[in-house]
């Protein structure tokens, strides 16, 4: 028992820093191309629009279906990912975990476009992040991201995030130290674990999206309310 114990803190450890490196170069390295990315939603989705803001024109059910295939899509890479490296079992945990957190990030970035917001300014590079870490199952508070500056917030962020993931990653893929099915479990628990983090990421933009539908009727209302009228 204290012998397994000890395994596991180890190997908590050692996830917990893979994670933190894996997603610190995920930032740096990974990332959308918002270009590309509008070109993919208009011609292989059909979305009728010409830039990200035309999204607020668009019935919430279909964005939320596209975003269904947008998590399937990422789903299905880190499940054929994690069945290659998974055939090393403990050993290939880290160079998996690298390759897992940058097919997640860019789900996430990818629904973030597709729920309106782009990650262009500090503020929306931090709101990225800020989702990240609710899809993670960590809360950060805004009061945080107001007292930082995004250089800084972002890797405190990184942190949480690694802290949080290592225990559930632990848990679920110690079964990756049975050599034979560490592949089939590989490709499972990396499938489970992108399809967990994205469903979280989408109620975190849907959310935030409706409400700046809503914000967006409130102005046009009101600005209906406040034009002098045709004739007068």
């Amino acid at each position: 028992m204290m012998a397994e114990q000890i395994r596991r803190s180890w190997l908590s450890r050692r996830v917990e820093n893979a994670l933190r490196r894996a997603f610190q170069r995920a930032y740096e390295t990974v990332k959308v191309d918002p270009g590309n990315f509008l070109i993919q939603l208009r011609a292989a989705y059909g979305l009728p629009i010409t830039s990200f803001q035309g999204v607020y024109s668009v019935e919430p059910g279909l964005l939320d279906d596209l975003a269904q295939r947008v998590i399937r899509s990422g789903m299905k890479m880190a499940a054929a990912e994690g069945a290659g490296l998974g055939l090393g079992g403990l050993f290939t945990i880290v160079p998996d975990l690298s390759i897992l957190a940058g097919i997640t990030l860019r789900t996430v970035q990818k629904l973030s476009l597709l729920y309106g917001f782009e990650f262009n300014t500090d503020e929306e590079v931090a709101e990225l992040w800020i989702a990240a870490a609710s899809a993670a199952g960590v809360d950060i508070s805004r009061e945080l991201l107001e007292k930082e500056v995004v250089n800084r917030f972002v890797p405190r962020v990184i942190q949480r995030i690694a802290v949080q993931a290592s225990g559930e990653v632990v848990e679920k893929w110690s079964g990756r130290l049975i050599p034979l099915a560490s592949s089939l479990i590989g490709a499972g628990l990396n499938y489970y674990f992108v399809r967990a983090w994205g469903e979280r990421a989408q109620r975190h933009f849907r959310q935030r999206h409706l409400e700046v539908r809503k914000r967006m009727a409130t102005e046009v209302l009101n600005a209906s309310w406040t034009s002098p009228a045709l004739g007068s």
